[in-house]
């Protein structure tokens, strides 16, 4: 249903990446275009907060302007982190662009390879460490590639692209979700 110790990691990663984000780089540009520091580390909260909704309706969804997003991340995290240690909450079918699947298994999915992107976009944008937990790289390009082209959607993922014949497994995840490495 839900690989509990892959979201910790995948998380984890992340939560490294926005520790090590200087005062002065939450303005640089990322891969991608569209976002700067502050609105990539917004969307990843944004993102968990819709997910964490989807079983917790309360939960709040938007990110303000004046959160601070290290505390906000940490939250949503935690928040994430309790819900699917909840059989309960874990196992409630939640609709996704694949159909209808259980929330620890959205979590495991989509949530772990969005998070793992976006750690490597913030990475890349502050001159941080950028090497992902292989398992979960693993994983992940497994699971996009069943899902097929409904990643390849607008607010999803970009098209693929071709990756070197000797790229690494974390480069070809890269490749395939968009992103020029």
């Amino acid at each position: 249903m839900t690989d509990t110790p892959r979201y910790h990691r995948v998380a984890d990663g992340f939560s490294r990446a926005v520790e090590s984000i200087h005062e002065d780089q939450w303005a640089l540009p990322t891969p991608d275009d569209e976002w700067d520091v502050t609105a990539l580390v917004a969307h990843v909260i944004g993102v968990h907060r819709r997910v964490a909704a989807m079983v917790e309706p309360a939960q709040t969804t938007d990110v303000g302007d004046d959160e601070d997003l290290r505390l906000a991340w940490q939250q949503a995290t935690a928040t994430i982190v309790r819900l699917i240690a909840d059989r309960d909450f874990a196992s409630t079918l939640v609709p996704s662009r694949g159909g209808e699947q259980a929330f620890g298994a959205l979590v495991a999915g989509l949530l772990c390879a969005d998070t793992l992107c976006h750690t490597w976009d913030l990475a890349r944008a502050i001159g941080a460490d950028e090497t992902l937990d292989k398992e979960a790289v693993q994983s992940a390009h497994r699971r996009l590639r069943d899902a097929g082209d409904a990643i390849r959607v607008p607010g999803g993922f970009a098209a693929a692209i071709e990756p070197a014949p000797n790229a690494s497994a974390q480069t070809k995840f890269l490749n395939f979700t968009g992103r020029r490495v």
